[in-house]
């Protein structure tokens, strides 16, 4: 259960981010704002809950961030059409070893 509250305060943690990037686009809606406040508002209560569930903070706030500037950036090459060159490619790579190393280190 820990595992999917994590899951979910990645999820919004970056839908957050991406809303805040609409909010401040050139003509965007200030109504995005409400979506970044909830968005975040969600991403720290899930991330308190899994940690109150027994998540180690090292492994949960490591993960969370790692995997939230991942997300955010296929997401944004995705919806926004920004660069996401192969360097960039290759440092979500090793972002993802990094996590497995994070996991695998927080089991022994």
């Amino acid at each position: 259960m820990t595992w999917l509250l994590l899951i979910c305060s990645i999820l919004s943690e970056t839908a957050a981010t991406l809303s805040l990037r609409m909010a401040s686009r050139e003509g965007g809606s200030k109504k995005w704002f409400i979506a970044v406040v909830a968005g975040f508002l969600a991403a720290f209560a899930f991330l308190t809950f899994a940690l109150d569930g027994g998540l180690a903070l090292g492994v949960a706030y490591g993960i969370w961030a790692a995997s939230g500037v991942a997300l955010a950036a296929i997401a944004s090459r995705i919806l926004f059409h920004e660069p996401l060159t192969k360097v960039m490619g290759t440092g979500i790579g090793l972002i993802i070893v990094g996590v497995l190393f994070i996991e695998l280190g927080a089991a022994h």
